[in-house]
């Protein structure tokens, strides 16, 4: 049975902000910390609808749209900076009146997060760091091409199916590429374009020791993104950071090998998750 509540728009830092919220009853009665997940550069929210419903087993978990993609506000009008993403986050939490929670971002989403701590938001009691990029002024390049996703993109906005999708991501299961090809038209390419370049300007680094709370910094075993020293870099700007390398996985973990994923988490974010075939 889904664990989906709902989706749904609330108006928060200026923009309307769409979010879908996974909880099952159990979650509800527990008090724990609501979990809010942040996705990365081209995934909407329900994209990760398959991680939300096992956290949402034992936490009240809501997926962002991050303003851009999805069925957030997009448009000319909006800034598309890190700063801006940022504010998005924290006002969400407060337009919820989440008094504390934890925030799991993948990729730009932890970035998002990372930056998010600058403003030092009261709730944020936990934050989960899913492959962040490293790269930034000074340092090496993301390793990834900016044409993989706007080619992808224009290809989506004028229709692309599965066997379509599968050039750009021929790891991925039917579904999972059935999934991207149906919404990656949603993520507007000059919300990526920027994004992809913030990867090279923005210095998330600079920010890390504005994590006061429980860090885990969760990397991929393939995919270049998150070397040894670039761990070793992160603990010594967050001592109270732990780390867990995900065997087998690439930069998109739980696509990839779920079961390591949810397994990383352990009780991080206050209880263990349940196995894939129960309690």
């Amino acid at each position: 049975m889904s664990h989906l509540r709902y989706g749904a728009h609330l108006h928060a830092n200026g923009i309307r902000q769409h979010f879908l919220r996974y909880c099952s009853a159990e979650a509800e009665r527990s008090g724990r910390d609501p979990v809010i997940i942040v996705p990365g550069i081209t995934s909407p929210a329900v994209t990760w609808g398959f991680v939300a419903e096992r956290l949402a087993s034992r936490f009240d978990t809501y997926v962002l749209d991050v303003r851009g993609r999805g069925l957030s506000e997009a448009g000319v009008h909006l800034d598309y900076g890190l700063d801006a993403q940022a504010a998005d986050l924290v006002a969400f939490a407060d337009a919820l009146s989440l008094s504390r929670y934890t925030v799991l971002g993948h990729s730009m989403g932890a970035r998002i997060a990372i930056r998010a701590a600058r403003r030092t938001p009261a709730g944020l009691a936990r934050a989960v760091l899913v492959d962040p990029p490293m790269s930034g002024p000074g340092r090496r390049p993301y390793p990834a091409n900016l044409p993989w996703y706007t080619d992808s993109i224009q290809r989506a906005v004028r229709g692309i199916d599965r066997d379509g999708m599968r050039t750009f991501c021929p790891t991925w299961t039917d579904e999972q590429l059935t999934l991207r090809a149906q919404w990656l038209h949603t993520c507007d390419e000059r919300a990526i374009r920027i994004s992809f370049d913030g990867f090279h300007l923005d210095d998330i680094h600079a920010d890390l020791p504005s994590l006061a709370c429980p860090v885990l910094l969760m990397t991929a075993e393939r995919g270049d993104v998150v070397r040894d020293d670039d761990v070793a870099e992160c603990q010594s700007l967050v001592p109270q950071l732990t780390h867990v390398r995900i065997a087998g996985a690439g930069h998109m973990i739980p696509w990839d090998n779920e079961p390591g994923f949810h397994a990383g988490l352990g009780d991080f974010l206050g209880a263990p998750l349940p196995t894939a075939t129960g309690d």
